[in-house]
């Protein structure tokens, strides 16, 4: 018997027992499932923290007070005993770095916005030095950034991301139009570009003020972060790291031995604290996935032997007629196999679709690979040929005169 001709009487006794069919594949289905639906969000999680990372570049780098991820609370309380980040430590590591092609500093809170009748409330509010848009690489698409000038004379200007735009001014030119921070009265001369929603937040819902304007209004009690771009490219990060180290350690007066009061990050320190956090997300998935598909096995295993009980007569016809074990071994194994595979097919589907379902309700990212469709439709079906070896095995071995005898 030919594979065409198996697949073929495969298919025609699994469409005979819809119902049956159905119920024996939720095992492999959600098991497939669950591993798809992981993968696709883990890609397109990895793909969003990839391209925020590289807003900011390879070459620049953070220092705070404590680091931007912390799962330790007995860490975070040892972090909040650290001195403040402070803008004369911002100016001391800007002037004294030789290899430091920028640098920058940034507080934030949130606050309410309010354009003549119209308001928004929880907008986050930051305020920049004049050089932080540009190692952020934000793009402003109309009007213009800071200057030193609006920097150095606490100018009352802000720049304003699209939310602020559409929801406030109507969809209108912001440029010139005046906005109130927390009841303090501002000029916007930049739009942000739009970024769009991010885990089910809005990524334009900003006021960006010169960190000067900012601190007259909500003081300079809060620790500030600084951002550093390194000079010679990647290859210079290193170098630029350790100068910034010792220039923040001398800054903040730390002791000979003692350890860092600070934090330095990297593009490269946010990946793989990402990567470590999404591999526990897809050992989860696959664990799930094991459990369900073994189950699932085992469920095609007892449904073929129950069918092998059922059809014990056409065996017998079948051997009788002159089909060889090895045909009615074929025949077996490719029904079991299809079950699977069909099961995969609809697990990646399932999958699929509740990664996207994730992604419209939720805003978090996805990104579906072909890669994980094949591989859990090769598993499924992987896993029907093992659980359905004892059924076809039985079947084939059965003896034609008994098989006819069978009612």
């Amino acid at each position: 018997m030919g594979w065409q001709e198996g697949l073929k009487l495969a298919m025609q006794s699994l469409w005979a027992n819809k119902l049956r069919t159905l119920l024996t594949l939720l095992g492999v289905v959600i098991g497939v499932a669950a591993v798809i639906a992981v993968v696709t969000l883990v890609n397109g999680a990895n793909a969003f923290v990839a391209t925020r990372v590289n807003r900011y570049g390879a070459d620049v780098m953070t220092i705070s007070k404590e680091p931007g991820f912390n799962s330790d609370y007995n860490l975070h309380l040892q972090y909040l005993k650290r001195k403040n980040i402070d803008l004369e430590q911002y100016r001391y590591v800007s002037d004294q770095c030789h290899s430091c092609d920028g640098m920058g500093a940034q507080q934030a809170t949130r606050g309410k916005i309010v354009v003549g009748k119209q308001s928004s409330t929880d907008t986050t509010i930051r305020g920049n030095t004049w050089m932080l848009p540009t190692l952020q690489n934000q793009t402003i698409v109309e009007g213009r950034g800071f200057t030193p000038s609006d920097d150095d004379h606490a100018s009352h200007v802000a720049l304003i991301g699209s939310d602020i735009q559409e929801n406030l001014l109507g969809g209108e030119d912001p440029i010139g139009k005046e906005i109130r921070v927390d009841g303090v009265p501002y000029t916007v001369i930049g739009l942000g570009e739009k970024q769009g929603k991010s885990l089910g937040q809005s990524q334009d819902n900003w006021v960006t003020l010169p960190l000067s304007t900012y601190q007259k209004t909500y003081g300079t009690a809060k620790t500030v972060t600084l951002y550093v771009k390194a000079g010679g490219g990647k290859n210079g990060l290193e170098r630029t790291e350790d100068e910034v180290r010792v220039l923040m350690r001398a800054a903040r007066h730390d002791r000979p031995g003692q350890e860092d009061t600070f934090t330095i990050e990297t593009s490269d320190t946010f990946i793989q604290l990402w990567k470590s956090i999404s591999s526990g997300f897809e050992a989860v998935a696959v664990a799930i996935a094991a459990i369900s598909l073994v189950v699932g096995g085992i469920v095609i295993m007892n449904i073929m032997l129950v069918s092998v009980t059922e059809r014990t007569r056409e065996i017998g016809v079948r051997k009788a007629l002159g089909a060889r074990r090895r045909d009615v071994l074929m025949q077996f194994l490719m029904e079991s196999a299809t079950m699977a595979l069909v099961g995969g097919v609809l697990g990646v589907i399932g999958g699929a679709v509740v990664a996207q379902g994730v992604t419209v309700l939720l805003g978090f990212p996805s990104s579906f690979a072909v890669w994980s469709a094949i591989a859990g439709m090769l598993v499924a079906t992987s896993v029907g040929i093992f659980f359905g070896v004892y059924p076809a095995r039985k079947a084939a071995m059965l003896d034609p005169i008994d098989a006819l005898r069978a009612d």
